[in-house]
Parts: structure tokens; sequence; C-alpha cells
């Protein structure tokens, strides 16, 4: 095997793929990275598979000899990282293997470095659906499903079902929902090609996979379309010449719709920056207690309160307007869950919907994106 590369294509398409390398392998190949050079397309890919989690990612370079071989992941990422841009020619000794073992070796324009390397054989497939159903959606669809919904799922391995996003395929839309128990997200987005049934489907994806798939679209134009493929136990994101692979999973995800009030006796529209801004400086005070913020909803003065006592520290509250129907009533959060959901919502406007002072609270965003995010009030202790 023989290709002439840039420095900074294998760099960054390096640095993408090895994020699926784990950090202990249950396996010696698992450490490695699989890259394969077609000489017909001028392409190398890269892969990198922990049995969990798989990455795959292409570019162009020119393959003077085609082959395949397993690298070592962390020591070509931190080589190819540090040398200077320009042309650098990857060569695995016409693959003849020495009595050491395969040895590639780099030659950028300033000198030449050697590392061992794996026969690809021993590399394990990353799995292939092929009985599957696929939806398409454009990018920007899939970034608002992540980033309204990731943040809000469990970072608790025993409750591994939540650790995840739990994904409802229906004919036209895509749901994301994601609950750590004291919070909840929704975003329903539309698929691009909808199902041709009325099959319904549902599955839950490890948070860790959906991260490197929303770093991963970043870098994408957001009309892109991204094949979404599901299976038993496994789920396939496929987009230019990219491609992320992740097994679902296992478990009865909690249904969330029923814990979504359908009537409210209270309702409250707010502008978002100025109640995440007054948020934040009250949660200084916050901070020092038990992070719990209180929120008083006063109806003739169409105006809302947040305030705390932090006992021994000191007290704040500050006030600003709203639109208010219902009754008042004085009701408390813990400001973390609070914060990160308005920060989500992708609106100027929002509007928060309530009934008691313990029952769950919405907020939705006016306009735009269908999101709902619900957050469970906690007790005032006087």
């Amino acid at each position: 095997m023989k290709l002439v590369c840039s420095q900074s294509d294998l760099s960054t398409n390096l640095s993408l793929v090895s994020r699926a390398v784990p950090s202990r392998p249950t396996h010696p190949v698992l450490a490695n990275v699989l890259l394969q050079a077609d000489a017909e397309t001028n392409q190398v890919s890269l892969t990198a598979f922990d049995l969990s989690l798989g990455i795959r990612t292409s570019f162009s370079a020119e393959v003077l000899e085609g082959g395949a071989i397993a690298l070592p992941a962390k020591l070509l990422v931190d080589i190819t990282s540090r040398l200077p841009e320009g042309e650098i020619t990857l060569d695995d000794e016409s693959g003849e293997s020495t009595g050491e073992g395969l040895i590639v070796t780099l030659t950028p324009k300033s000198g030449r470095y050697q590392v061992r390397a794996m026969g690809a054989e021993e590399f394990p497939e990353l799995p292939i659906i092929e009985s599957s159903e696929t939806i398409h959606l454009t990018t920007a669809a899939l970034i608002e499903g992540l980033k309204g919904s990731l943040f809000a799922t469990s970072a608790d391995e025993t409750k591994q079902v939540l650790t995840g996003v739990h994904l409802t395929v229906k004919q036209d839309t895509l749901e994301f929902a994601a609950t750590d128990g004291h919070r909840l997200a929704v975003v329903e987005t539309t698929n691009e090609r909808p199902l041709d049934d009325n099959n319904q489907l549902e599955l839950t994806v490890p948070a860790r996979a959906l991260r490197e798939l929303q770093r991963m679209l970043a870098h994408s134009s957001s009309e892109e379309t991204v094949a979404v493929s599901f299976d038993q136990g496994q789920i396939v994101f496929a987009w230019q010449n990219q491609r992320l692979t992740s097994r679902t999973l296992e478990g009865q995800y909690p249904v969330y719709r029923q814990l979504i009030p359908r009537q409210f006796e209270r309702q409250v529209t707010l502008e978002r920056r100025q109640f995440i801004s007054t948020l934040e400086r009250i949660a200084v005070l916050a901070d020092q207690k038990n992070n719990i913020v209180k929120v008083s909803i006063d109806s003739e003065a169409q105006e809302i309160t947040l305030s705390c006592e932090a006992q021994d520290v000191g007290n704040g509250r500050e006030s600003m307007p709203a639109q208010i129907s219902g009754d008042n009533i004085d009701i408390a959060f813990n400001v973390k869950y609070l914060m990160e959901g308005l920060k989500e919502l992708p609106s100027s406007e929002i509007q928060m919907h309530l009934n008691q002072s313990l029952t769950p609270v919405i907020f939705t965003p006016l306009g735009g994106l269908k999101m709902t995010y619900l957050a469970m009030p906690v007790q005032l202790r006087n």
C-alpha cells in the first residue's frame, strides 16, 4: 500500500474517528484505526470501532497502491497533528511483513516516521444493516433534535436506558426525548422523505454516540441529508463521506407522554434572554445553599419575581415583566435544571404552563421548533 495525502486531511479525519477508539480496549486491535486505500477511486477511509460506537470517514488522496492496514490510533494522531502542513507519503514497505511485523512509514517533507501496525483482517467489521427501515433528515433538523434533547439525558449508569435519547420514528416526523427523572425534553422534527407505511419505530440511542454525531454534523451544511437506518439493536447515520454506527440501549423507556399535563390553570409568557440573565444572577446566591430558586407569579402586577434566601450568606430578588393568566402562585426549582432547559428553547419568547406548586411545569418556545421542556418543581422549605 502506498498513498500521498495532505497533512491537514489526514490529521482532521484521524482526530474525528479516533473518538470511537476505546481508552481501555478489550482487544489490542481496537486501539487501532483501520486505514483502507482504494487506487480506483483515490479515496482513503478511516474507521474506529469500540464494538458499540463506530465512526468511518473518508477523504481524497493520491493512492499509488491500494491496501488496508490497522494503525495505532493515539500514536498516529499525536504524530500527524504535529507535522507541518504539506504532503505526507504513507507506505507499508510494499506490504512485506518484516520479522518485526508490519511497519508503516510516514514521510512528511521534513523527515520520516515509522510505526508498527497490525493486519487489517484482525479489525472487526462495522455492522451493516440490511433489512432496515431508513428515514432521511436534514442536518439542520437532526442538530435541532439533538441540541434540544441531549442535555436532559442522565449520567447515572445504573439507569442505563436514561443515559440515551429515545427516538420515536413516525410516518413523517422523528421525535427525540430525554429524561433523567428530574426533567424531560421532547423535540419533534420532520422527515425529509416520509416512511411508506404507518409503522411507528422506537429505539434508545446512547448519548455518547449522539454527542459524537452532533460534533461531526457541526461541520456539514444544514441542507445536507442524513440517512438514518435502524434494525434490532443497531442504528446507522450516513451522509456524504461519513458514517456513524451505534448499538441501541435495551430496556423499557418511560412512557413520558403521560407525564405531560394536558390542561393548565396558569400560563406565563416571558422574554427568554431576560429570564435567563435574571436567573444567572440569582443563581450566584442559590449556588451558596441548595441551588433552589423561588419564582413568584403575580397576576395583578403582571410580573414574576425570582428570589433566593441563602442563610448566613445573604439573599437576592429580582422582578421582570410577564404576561400572566391565572391566579398568583409561588413555585420553586433547582436553578440548574431551569437554566439548562431555557438555554435550549430556540425562541425569543417562551411560555410557561403550570397548575399547582408541585405539579410538572411545561416550557415551550413561541413559534418555530416543536419543543417541550418539563421541569419538576421542588418543595419550598420556609
